[in-house]
C-alpha cells in the first residue's frame, strides 16, 4: 500500500529490481506475479467479506524513448471504503487531482495483511 494512497484501497506491486517493462523480467519473475496477484485479489475480497470492485493497470516505460525513466509496476485500487460505502470524488479531487483519503494507508495495509486466505 503506497504511503500516499489516493484511494481507500490501493496496492502497488513492484518487481524486486528496476525494469522498464515486463519484457525486462525473466521467466521466473514473470511467473511469480500470477500467484502474488491472485493473493492480493483474495485479500481485497476478504477485506469486507464481499467481492471488491477494482481497477488494475500495469505501468511500463514508453516503447522507444526514455525507457530508463520508468519502473514497471502493477497498480490496483478500489473505490469501496467500507462494505456498503463507495468513495466519491469531491470537486477538488476531480478537478485538481488533490485527493483526500479518509482511510490511512497504514490502516489499509494492516487490514489487508490480517485477511486470512485459503
Amino acid at each position: 500500500v503506497p504511503a500516499a494512497a489516493r484511494w481507500p484501497v490501493e496496492v502497488h506491486l513492484y518487481p524486486h529490481r528496476r525494469v522498464p517493462g515486463l519484457d525486462g523480467l525473466g521467466r521466473a519473475e514473470r511467473a511469480a506475479f500470477g500467484p502474488i496477484y491472485t493473493e492480493v485479489l483474495r485479500r481485497l475480497d476478504g477485506l469486507f467479506g464481499v467481492a471488491m470492485p477494482y481497477v488494475s493497470a500495469w505501468h511500463q516505460a514508453p516503447v522507444r524513448v526514455d525507457r530508463d525513466l520508468a519502473y514497471t509496476h502493477l497498480e490496483l485500487f478500489s473505490i469501496r471504503r467500507a462494505p456498503d460505502k463507495l468513495k466519491y470524488l469531491a470537486g477538488s479531487e476531480s478537478a485538481m487531482g488533490a485527493f483526500v483519503n479518509d482511510v490511512p494507508p497504514e490502516e489499509t495495509a494492516q487490514r489487508l495483511r490480517a485477511v486470512v486466505t485459503e
